[in-house]
């Protein structure tokens, strides 16, 4: 006999002779763009405004102690669920916990000062950009502490292989503590961390990993939500901490629904042009340090290097007598240092002009071609131009718009800078040199470089100490001055 339950409990089909019981399963749909979720499709996300990026996605019907949860928390320790209670404020303490040194310099930079115990970081980027590559070389020189890597995309050879080349040939025991699981499954995974007790797990690569509790195949929509779920489960349960690898889609940016992008603690973005050797770690979400913070690494046969000084690979020093060149002091993070602007101007061959950038925001660039044609009277509408921040490099500090300028008059009026030359300026829609924030760093990192005349806003100068510094500070208040100033 079969009976349904009144609405809204799902339907219930019950067979006496059987005795089974079956419940409809329930779906939701999720936005891939910001990750909002609607109980019916619609073509337009209601929150972030974008079209036909709803996907379905499959609600467990075990609830919050799926098998999958359960996994995790004996994984983690946890034998039972207990009732948490609120805490007043002042009970709570809230010791600073000693960060894990990565051995890496950079990716320490970016990470706020090391890893947090019990944090979930995702790290993303393009293909064969060197994800894997960093995280590898990275866990092969941590000093004990017993690493589990999970690789959900190459053998236990091809691991090896790579180790072997990015093994630093002075220290043979490199990697002593470094332990390789090739597994998909993360019910299987989670046994093998209940069993070896890591310090840190690495998952390569989080689309790759898959749970039965989701009828879906691996990298899907709810395949990523309930695996970075049970992971952040297991992580903020046992204390240890977990790097993911994920990779990114034809628009940018990371692959799989924004959630997965709100349940991790940290966002590091790997990226850089194939085509040249420098490599950019970003952080985009950091609940543990500072968003603004970037490393540099050199690509090289035998893995990647750190960039202490991007100063000097980054300023090219046969540039004498060339036009459409200027060189900037800009900062991202904390760290200061010089770039080198180019531009090309040239009568449109078409009837409409192009504008084309790499490394700089095309709408900044319109912006500022505006205030050279409204302020100092450089008619340029009829004119392609393109810039481009050599190296590879995307800068995206206010500072830059002054050599901006300057690069794009040089290009103009072929008439090159003079060598030694640097600059850092924001420009206002009126033409004025706004003031840029630390002032004093980008004048000793040109310095330190041998650069001997340096133009700056003239509202900086009442916070400089002149007689530090020996290079020649050259005040400017009007973008028209700037241009006296360069070129006579």
């Amino acid at each position: 006999m079969l009976r349904e339950a009144p609405f809204p409990h799902p339907i219930i089909l019950h067979d006496s002779k059987k005795n089974i019981t079956m419940a409809k399963q329930k779906t939701v749909y999720v936005c891939e763009a910001c990750g909002q979720d609607t109980p019916k499709w619609v073509g337009r996300c209601p929150a972030c405004g974008r079209w036909n990026t709803m996907k379905e996605i499959a609600i467990q019907s075990e609830g919050p102690r799926s098998a999958v949860v359960k996994a995790a928390m004996q994984a983690s320790g946890e034998t039972s669920h207990k009732r948490k209670r609120p805490m007043a404020m002042s009970d709570i303490r809230a010791d600073e916990e000693p960060r894990m040194d990565m051995g890496d310099g950079e990716l320490n930079r970016v990470l706020g000062g090391g890893l947090v115990p019990g944090s979930l970081v995702l790290l993303g980027g393009e293909p064969g950009i060197g994800k894997s590559t960093l995280v590898l070389q990275t866990v092969l020189r941590l000093r004990g502490r017993r690493v589990l890597y999970v690789s959900g995309e190459e053998s236990a050879r091809q691991i090896k292989l790579r180790a072997d080349r990015l093994r630093d040939p002075d220290n043979p025991n490199e990697g002593a503590q470094l332990l390789v699981l090739t597994e998909t499954s993360l019910e299987e995974i989670f046994a093998q961390i209940a069993q070896t007790e890591p310090d840190l797990v690495v998952v390569d690569s989080i689309q790759t990993i898959s749970t039965e509790t989701v009828e879906s195949s691996p990298g899907s929509l709810s395949q990523i939500r309930e695996c970075a779920a049970a992971l952040l489960k297991y992580a903020k349960g046992g204390g240890v901490s977990i790097m993911l690898i994920g990779h990114i889609n034809k628009e940018g940016s990371l692959a799989g629904p924004k959630v997965l992008e709100h349940i991790v603690d940290t966002v590091l973005q790997f990226e850089g042009d194939q085509h040249y050797m420098y490599r950019i770690l970003r952080s985009i979400k950091n609940r543990f340090g500072s968003t603004s913070e970037l490393g540099i690494y050199e690509m090289r046969h035998d893995g990647l290097r750190q960039v202490a000084n991007p100063s000097e690979l980054l300023l090219t020093d046969d540039r004498e007598g060339l036009s459409g060149v200027a060189i900037a002091s800009t900062i991202e993070g904390v760290r200061p240092f010089l770039v080198e602007t180019q531009a090309l101007v040239s009568t449109a061959a078409y009837g409409t002009a192009q504008r084309s950038t790499t490394g700089f925001e095309q709408r900044r660039l319109n912006m500022l071609l505006a205030v050279l044609e409204k302020r100092v009277g450089f008619k340029l509408a009829q004119k392609d131009v393109f810039l481009n921040i050599a190296g590879g490099l995307r800068v995206t500090d206010p500072a830059m718009d002054l050599s901006v300028i300057a690069a794009v008059l040089s290009s103009n009026v072929d008439c090159p800078i003079e060598q030694g030359v640097c600059m850092a300026g924001e420009v206002g829609l009126s033409g004025e040199i706004r003031p840029v924030a630390r002032i004093e760093q980008r004048i000793a990192e040109a310095q330190k470089l041998g650069f001997h005349r340096m133009l700056l806003p003239a509202a900086n100068m009442g916070s400089i100490q002149q007689k530090n510094y020996t290079i020649e500070l050259v005040p400017v208040r009007r973008v028209a001055e700037a241009v006296r100033e360069l070129f006579g």
